[in-house]
Parts: C-alpha cells; structure tokens; sequence
C-alpha cells in the first residue's frame, strides 16, 4: 500500500472516531447542580422556585442564626434600651448613634443568657446614625464577622436580630427574614420587621456577615433602615476615638427619648419601585384624612418635588407633628392637592 493511501485511510479512521467522540459528548447529560450551587443562585436571585429550594435556604438561616446570636446583644443606656452586635474578642459593638448616644456614656451590655457587662460609648456620627460602644470588663465575648455593604442588589436575602421592645430575660434574639428593597451608600431599605427596641441590631447577609445596623423604621414596620456597614469602617478611626459629628438623623431630627417624635403621614408605599406610590392608607391617619387614596402617586411634598420614596423620607424627617403641609399627588394622571397636619406615629 502507497504511503499517500495509508494516510488517507488513517485520515478517515481519526475524522469518524472524533465524529463519534463529539457525538458521544453531546449525548451525555449535564449533571443537575448540588445543594452548594441552588443555594448560590437563591442567594443571589433571592427568588427560590420549589419545595426543596425553600428547605435549603431554610436550612442556611438556620446555619446563620446559630452562629450570629450569641453576638447580638441588648443594651441599656440610660432609661432607654436598644440593640448592638459584637465584631471583636475584645468587645467592641457596632449599634445606632441614638442608641449610643454622647461619647463616654455609661453602657450596661446584656449577652443572650442575660449575663450583663459594663461598657462606654465612644463616637457617634449623628449625620448617618452609625454609633459604637466598647465593653470594659473583661473578654473574651463572642463575636462576627463584618460584611459588605456597597452593591448590595435588590431581593438579596437578610436577617435582623434583635431585641424589640428591650432585653427580656429567656428569650433569644428576635429572628426576622427578609429583603432587600434598595440600598445606597448613606442607607439600606429592607422589609425585614422592626419595632422599638431593635434599633442599633445588625442585619446579616446569610452568609453570617453583618451587613447593616437597624436605624429607624419607615411608613410602616415592613419597610425599614439600616445604617450599611460600610461607613462604619469609613469612619472606623473617628468612631473608635470617641468623636462625635454630623446633624441629625440624615439631616434631620435625631429619634430618641431627648428628641421630637417624627413626623407621621400613615402610607405604606410600594416596596418593589423606588416611586412613591401608595399601596395601603392608615385608618384615621394624617393621609387618610387629608384624602391621599390607595394608587395615588406622591409627587410633592411641603412645596418639593419628590421622585423617589428616599426624597419623601428626607423631607418628613425635617418636620415634626403638628405641622401642616401641602402635598400633591398624582391620580388618574390628575394632578390632586391635598392639605394635611403631621401627625405622630402610634405605639
């Protein structure tokens, strides 16, 4: 046989057999993805799709709150009490700057078990509500790890704990999960419940890492702040120096015992857009007599346009009850001006 045909003969033998290969690998089934990589694609879309995908991101918050409430800790300032979260062995707490308060305050820590621990306040900044306190007696304290705020999306799964309505002896942490609604580098918006008492708790990616610090609750107690981490270590010398700085609560009044009650329009807004679009008025509430509808689409406020449910928190945070305000709202693509007077958030 000539060596011209022996290579074409061999030519052919290797074009079927990669024919045959490349068949063989198409053929072969792509294997479905394990419990690590469903529960990666929950935690980034935030949108589980079946029974099992649930029990798996059940399973994570679990695993999360085992190892985050030992760090979550009540705390007595005063006559007021608040939340915080440990992040060092040595005892230093992330919390709310109303919480906190002045630098140098006095500070008594209750751990989980209800075992209590003398601590001082250090800085504050009262512009962004981001405070910090150091425990005094000795350690070592559990704690956790710190996260990343910035470019946290939309629909990303959180947990807040914390201590509503103050420490009580025999029960944990207070466990609520949610979302994440919108988040900046000044505030994160989620629809994790809150009530009084969990201001200064963290809010936790569920990886476990602390994400926020709770602030204050919005227009009802399914849409709240929280301080991102991020500025905490922005600020991380300035705070660990005990400084204070910055006006009141993102420009505005500061909450607190030793500060006016905010103002109060009774609406709950549209969680899913940035618009404030109402979706639910409160019985007797400032709005609900004024007028405002279900539908209705705020569009000024005290004499300022407003796009976004941030440009209204802003302005509502500058005033207080009593005050009377115009408002215009956009309904049936009509413009409706409507008065009301503020009032103050019920208990």
């Amino acid at each position: 046989m000539s060596f011209t045909r022996l290579f074409s003969w061999t030519a052919l033998v290797l074009a079927l057999a990669t024919s045959t290969l490349a068949a063989d690998v198409k053929e072969i089934p792509v294997p479905p993805p394990g419990p690590a990589e469903k529960l990666s694609a929950i935690l980034e879309n935030g949108t589980p799709t079946t029974l099992e995908d649930l029990k798996l991101l059940q399973d994570q918050t679990k695993k999360v709150i085992a190892k985050v409430a030992p760090a979550t800790v009540g705390l007595r300032v005063g006559p007021s009490s608040g939340s915080g979260v440990l992040i060092s062995e040595d005892g230093l707490i992330l919390t709310a700057a109303h919480v906190s308060g002045k630098p140098d305050t006095p500070v008594t820590v209750i751990m989980p078990d209800g075992k209590e621990y003398k601590a001082r306040s250090l800085g504050q900044n009262k512009g962004i509500d981001s405070g910090m306190i150091k425990i005094t007696d000795e350690g070592p304290f559990p704690f956790v790890s710190m996260g990343k705020s910035g470019g946290l999306p939309k629909g990303t799964w959180v947990l807040t704990l914390g201590h509503p309505g103050g420490f009580k002896p025999g029960r944990s942490p207070v466990v609520r999960l949610g979302r994440v609604l919108d988040a900046t580098s000044s505030v994160i918006r989620t629809d994790c419940t809150l009530v009084g008492g969990d201001s200064g708790g963290p809010l936790f990616d569920l990886h476990g890492n602390v994400v926020g610090i709770h602030s204050r609750i919005g227009p009802n107690i399914k849409d709240n702040f929280h301080v991102p981490v991020d500025t905490y270590r922005d600020t991380w010398d300035r705070l660990v120096k005990g400084e204070s700085w910055g006006g009141g609560l993102f420009g505005g009044p500061g909450p607190g015992p030793a500060t006016p009650a905010p103002a109060y329009l009774g609406l709950q807004f549209d969680p899913d857009t940035k618009e404030p679009r109402v979706i639910e008025v409160a019985k007797d509430s400032p709005a609900a007599k004024a007028g405002v509808q279900v539908g209705d689409l705020l569009s000024e406020f005290d004499g300022k346009a407003i796009k976004t449910f941030e440009d209204l928190s802003g302005l509502l945070t500058k005033r207080k009850p009593g005050d009377e305000v115009k408002i215009e709202v956009l309904r049936e693509n009509k413009a409706v001006t409507l008065k009301l007077t503020l009032g103050k958030k019920p208990s």
